[in-house]
């Protein structure tokens, strides 16, 4: 997959992608790393968004919901261990 920037919301925003991650036990370099290395990619029957599966820093496979908003950014909605 290539993009060049994802796009975080502020950590304190409870409703944001960051808190949705973390309350998953993940973090943001988790989601990148993920995305970056990148075994499957499928769209989800409930949102219709994009989902990614991949590796976190510590080899869990994880998958990753997503919004592509351009050629280059991606706002990861969540993230979570499969």
């Amino acid at each position: 997959m290539a993009y060049v920037e994802l796009l975080w919301d502020l950590e304190d925003d409870p409703d944001g992608n960051v808190r949705h991650i973390l309350e998953h036990g993940l973090t943001r370099d988790d989601v990148a790393n993920a995305l970056a290395n990148l075994r499957h990619e499928e769209e989800s029957r409930s949102s219709g968004l994009s989902i990614a599966f991949g590796p976190a820093l510590d080899g869990r496979e994880i998958a990753v919901v997503y919004e592509q908003i351009d050629d280059v950014q991606l706002y990861p909605v969540t993230a979570y261990e499969v």
